[in-house]
C-alpha cells in the first residue's frame, strides 16, 4: 500500500521543496503577520514547537469538538496544542446532516435541556460567531392526520421560543393545497395539511477547519497528520503524549499539564491506550445520507418525515437535496464507515412514500457515511443512546469528553477545559468563545453588500462572489488576492476546477497555503465538497487538482500518481460497497482502497 509514496522526494511535510526557499521564506513571513494560516511553513514550525515547548494543554483529535476546545483554551490564555491523526474534520464532523439545529425530534424525548441548549447555540453562531457559515433553512413538516395539528404545532412553538430570542422567522399553518404549492414534489394523499418551520444548516467540515484556523489566529499549535502513538506519564499521572508525524515517520514527546481526550468514536481505543477504562463508554452509530440534483424533488424548501425510527431529513444543499439518515450499530473500521445498498434502500422507500415521482438509485450523485459518537447506556439501540455529552477525569492529567451534538459544540469544548484546568497549575479564566467570532466573520456583512464591486474587480459573477463568501467570509480577500495579476498574482486561478464549475482553482490553491490540505482526498472531501456534489463524485476533477498541488506542495511525479489514483480507488471502492447489503461486505470493499496516510498510521488508530 506504501509504495508510490515517493516520500524521499519531499520534505515529508507536504510542505515545498528545500530549493523553494524564497517561496518557503515569503510564506513564513505571511504566516507571521496572520497566525491563522495553516501551510506548510506553519506546519514546520508546528512540528518544532511541539517537540521544544511545554503546553498547558494538549488537544488530541481534529474534529468540531476538539478544535473548539482549542480555541476554548488558547482564548484563556492559555498554552495550547491540537494534534490530529488525519485530517481536520476527517471523521464524524465532516459526515453530518449539516445542520446546526436544537434537534426537533429530542423534544418528543422530553430532552428540553439539550434541544435549550442547542437552540441557543444555533442563535449565537449564525448571528455573532459564525454568520458566513451557518444560514437559515425552512422545512416543511406534512401532517398525515387531522389529530397532529394541534400536537405538533404545540412542539414546533415550543422549539421556536425556548431558546431565547431569535432571529429565525416562527412556524406557519399550511392548508394540503398551500403545502403542495410550496412542495409541488410530495403526494396529494401523503398530507393533510404542513407547518413549516425553520432552522440552520452548515458546511461541518468548512466550519471544523475555520474553528481549528481561529484557535491558531488566537496562539494554539494546531497540526494535522500527527498521530498520538504512546501517552507519556510521570508517576501516577498524565504528562503529555508521544506523537509521529504520519507523513514521514518522525516522532516526538509532546509534554503538557493535561490531555484532552477529543477523539469521538475512538474515544475507548485512546483511554485504553493511557491505561485506563474510562468512566463512559461510546458506541459508534453509522449514518447514511445521499445527495441528488435540486430538481429531482420539486419543492421551495427542506422537509422532515417521520419514520417508525426516527425522521427523515430532506435537506436544500446549493444545487442538491441532502436525504438522510440512518441510524444502525457499527463495530468495523471507524476510519472508513461504509454505506451499503440496503442504508441507500431504507432511505429510498422512506422518501418514495411521499413523492409524486419516486427516486431510484439511478437519481443519486453522491453518498457519504459518517459515525456519530453515541454515550452508551443500557439500551443497545443507538436511536435511543444518549446524545448528551459526558465529561470525564479519567485520571490525573487526562480528560475525556464524548457524546453531544454538533450544534453544541461549544458548550461542549468549554466543558472540557473547565475538565481541565484541576491539572493546570496557574489559574484559568472563564471561557469567552462566545464573544469570540471566527475568523471570516469580521465585515462578512459588508462584503455580501459589495458583492458586485468585487466581481466587477475581479470579472466574477456576483453570484459566484456570494458563494465564496459564505465558504470564507471576510478571508474572500486572500483567496481573490491569488488571482490578482497586479498584485502578482496567477489569473488562471479565478477559472473553475476541471469537471466542477461550483469552484474555482484559487479554493485549491488556498487549500494548500492557508487551510493545511496534505492530500487530494483533503481537498475534494473537505476543503471542497467535489467527493458529494458531482455524479463523478471527483474522479473527472482529480487528475488536474492532484497537478496542482503536486506544484504547491512539492510532490514528485510518483507521489502525483499515487495520489490521483488512490482517490480514484477510494471512490470506486465506496461505489461498490453501496451495492452490497451487509456491513461486513461493505466494510470489506470499502478498505480494499489505499489510503495516503495509512501507510504510516500506527496500530493504535486514526485518533
Amino acid at each position: 500500500m506504501g509504495a508510490g509514496r515517493g516520500g524521499d522526494g519531499n520534505t515529508g511535510d507536504g510542505a515545498a521543496r528545500p530549493d523553494a526557499g524564497t517561496q518557503a521564506e515569503a510564506e513564513a513571513l505571511d504566516a507571521a503577520a496572520e497566525p491563522s494560516r495553516l501551510g506548510p511553513a506553519s506546519r514546520a514550525r508546528a512540528w518544532d514547537r511541539l517537540a521544544s515547548e511545554q503546553f498547558d494543554v494538549v488537544v488530541v483529535g481534529g474534529g468540531v469538538v476538539g478544535t473548539g476546545a482549542a480555541l476554548d483554551a488558547a482564548t484563556r490564555g492559555l498554552k495550547v496544542a491540537l494534534v490530529e491523526a488525519r485530517d481536520l474534520a476527517s471523521g464524524t464532523s465532516s459526515r453530518s446532516s449539516k445542520l446546526f439545529h436544537g434537534g426537533l425530534r429530542y423534544l418528543e424525548q422530553l430532552d428540553f435541556g439539550l434541544v435549550r441548549e442547542a437552540l441557543r447555540e444555533r442563535e449565537l453562531n449564525m448571528t455573532r460567531l459564525a454568520p458566513h457559515l451557518i444560514k437559515p433553512v425552512s422545512f416543511l413538516y406534512p401532517l398525515t392526520a387531522h389529530w397532529e395539528r394541534p400536537y405538533v404545532t404545540a412542539g414546533v412553538t415550543l422549539y421556536d421560543t425556548m431558546g431565547g430570542k431569535s432571529s429565525l422567522p416562527h412556524q406557519k399553518q399550511l392548508t394540503r393545497s398551500g403545502a403542495l404549492r410550496m412542495a409541488p414534489a410530495l403526494k396529494r394523499s401523503a398530507l393533510v395539511g404542513a407547518i413549516r418551520y425553520y432552522d440552520a444548516q452548515a458546511d461541518d467540515a468548512r466550519h471544523t477547519m475555520m474553528v481549528g484556523r481561529t484557535a491558531a489566529q488566537y496562539g494554539a499549535v494546531v497540526r494535522t497528520s500527527t498521530q498520538v502513538v504512546d501517552f507519556l506519564h510521570e508517576v501516577d499521572r498524565v504528562a503529555g503524549v508521544r506523537v509521529r508525524d504520519v507523513e514521514t515517520g518522525r516522532e516526538t514527546d509532546v509534554r503538557a499539564s493535561v490531555v484532552v481526550n477529543c477523539t469521538g468514536v475512538w474515544t475507548d481505543q485512546m483511554q485504553h491506550a493511557a491505561g485506563t477504562r474510562g468512566r463512559f463508554r461510546v458506541k459508534a452509530s453509522k449514518g447514511v445520507h445521499f445527495l441528488v440534483a435540486r430538481d429531482k424533488i420539486p419543492s421551495d424548501t427542506g422537509m422532515i418525515l417521520r419514520t417508525e425510527k426516527s425522521v427523515l431529513f430532506v435537506i436544500p444543499w446549493r444545487n442538491h437535496w441532502i436525504v438522510g439518515t440512518t441510524d444502525t450499530d457499527w463495530n468495523l473500521d471507524l476510519a472508513h464507515p461504509a454505506a451499503t445498498r440496503q442504508d441507500l434502500d431504507y432511505l429510498l422507500e422512506h422518501i418514495n412514500r411521499v413523492l409524486v415521482t419516486p427516486l431510484t438509485h439511478d437519481d443519486i450523485e453522491g453518498v457519504y457515511a459518517g459515525l456519530r459518537p453515541l454515550l452508551a447506556g443500557e439500551s443497545e439501540e443507538t436511536s435511543k443512546l444518549s446524545r448528551e455529552h459526558a465529561v470525564s477525569r479519567v485520571m490525573p492529567g487526562l480528560v475525556a469528553i464524548a457524546g453531544g451534538k454538533y450544534t453544541t459544540y461549544r458548550v461542549m469544548a468549554a466543558d472540557a477545559i473547565d475538565a481541565a484546568a484541576e491539572d493546570i497549575p496557574t489559574r484559568v479564566a472563564p471561557s469567552v468563545t462566545d464573544r469570540v467570532p471566527l475568523v471570516g466573520a469580521d465585515g462578512y456583512y459588508a462584503l455580501v453588500n459589495q458583492a458586485e464591486q468585487l466581481g466587477l474587480r475581479h470579472g466574477l459573477h456576483p453570484h459566484r462572489v456570494r458563494h465564496l463568501l459564505d465558504r470564507y467570509g471576510s478571508l474572500l480577500h486572500g483567496l481573490l488576492a491569488m488571482g490578482d495579476r497586479a498584485n502578482g498574482g496567477d489569473p488562471s486561478l479565478l477559472e473553475p476546477v476541471e469537471a466542477a464549475p461550483d469552484y474555482l482553482r484559487a479554493e485549491i490553491a488556498y487549500a494548500v497555503a492557508y487551510e493545511g490540505a496534505l492530500h487530494l482526498d483533503d481537498v475534494l472531501a473537505r476543503r471542497t465538497r467535489i467527493s458529494i456534489e458531482y455524479a463523478h463524485r471527483g474522479v473527472d476533477s482529480a487528475a488536474a487538482v492532484g497537478a496542482q498541488m503536486a506544484e504547491l506542495l512539492g510532490w514528485t511525479d510518483e507521489q502525483r500518481e499515487y495520489e490521483v489514483r488512490s482517490y480514484i480507488e477510494r471512490v470506486q471502492a465506496e461505489r461498490d460497497s453501496q451495492s452490497v447489503d451487509t456491513d461486513v461486505e461493505a466494510d470489506k470493499r470499502r478498505l480494499a482502497a489505499p489510503d495516503p496516510r495509512a501507510p504510516r498510521l500506527a496500530a493504535l488508530g486514526t485518533g
